[in-house]
């Protein structure tokens, strides 16, 4: 925490519990087909079981992170005569000392993260037992999973037949640890580790397993989503919000926006076809379906 600005602090302090604009979401889902039945059973995932999705992360605290330490890696790469491709692959040597304030702010903006998705996991937990009149314990709610993504770690991997210590950079990637791994949840460990894959506001979404492969292909990684096909301001253009908002509700999806430019911005058709992009990940060998889910409620930020 002593390697996180003032600045980023004050513009956390009161976004603990809040869910965040772009691509930030709470969709409540329902699984409409199984793929792996022992995957499903070990993630307690069934045909008509409900889900609550969120996608949050650390908030303005993690972007000024970010920002704060652009300046510094910037200064880094003149001083360590780093020759880069492309100056906004912005970095540091991970012993130097810019290295390692870096990496202890980026932890804490991570740990701001999940605390932030644990309230906002709380509160919905706390609005379905309010509507059915019950508790969470005795509806049976809880927790299949919680990751982080765009984010560094230090890992040990096989290379070139050799285990090493690597900093792994995933970005718009996560982890997806094959079976057997020690670092998989002891609950999860047989089938591997659980891989979620949002889709759009208007199309299914998956869960997936790690495999084998990934570990040896990827470093353990997969996709964390479907991806962007049109920008945030191509999409403003393509769609009109309250079209859109009628359109998802003739097809049964309940959706909460903060505006209709917001909504606009993360259209269906702003992004690619997540099955497609899941069928090419489970063929490439590094996850495997598990389950789909279907969306019955989105709320956007």
């Amino acid at each position: 925490p002593a390697e996180v600005s003032r600045k980023a602090k004050e513009r956390g302090k009161d976004q603990l519990g809040t869910l965040g604009s772009g691509n930030h979401f709470v969709e409540v889902q329902v699984v409409d087909t199984v793929y792996h039945r022992p995957a499903a059973e070990a993630y307690g995932l069934e045909e008509g079981k409900l889900l609550i999705m969120i996608h949050s992360g650390s908030r303005g605290l993690g972007h000024q992170v970010c920002t704060d330490y652009l300046a510094v890696m910037n200064q880094a790469i003149a001083r360590h005569a780093i020759d880069l491709p492309d100056r906004q692959l912005a970095c540091a040597p991970a012993a130097s000392a810019e290295g390692r304030s870096y990496f202890a702010a980026m932890a804490a903006a991570a740990n701001f993260g999940w605390a932030n998705r644990y309230f906002l996991g709380h509160l919905a937990r706390a609005a379905v037992a309010r509507a059915l009149d019950s508790t969470p314990q005795r509806l049976g709610i809880r927790l299949l999973y919680d990751l982080g993504h765009n984010i560094v770690k230090p890992e040990e991997h096989l290379v070139a037949g050799d285990m090493k210590k690597l900093w792994v950079h995933r970005k718009g990637a996560t982890r997806a640890f094959g079976p057997g791994d020690r670092r998989v949840n002891a609950a999860y460990r047989s089938v591997g580790q659980p891989v979620l894959v949002p889709g759009d506001m208007g199309s299914q979404s998956y869960v997936l397993a790690g495999t084998a492969t990934a570990m040896t292909d990827t470093f353990g990684s997969s996709c964390h989503g479907a991806g962007r096909r049109l920008s945030r301001t191509a999409a403003k253009r393509a769609v009109r919000g309250e079209e859109l908002r009628r359109r998802l509700e003739a097809g049964g999806i309940a959706v909460r926006a903060r505006s209709m430019s917001d909504l606009a911005e993360e259209a269906p058709e702003a992004y690619k076809d997540v099955s497609r992009v899941v069928e090419v990940t489970e063929q490439a060998g590094i996850s495997r379906r598990v389950a789909r889910l279907r969306p019955l409620g989105v709320m956007k930020g």
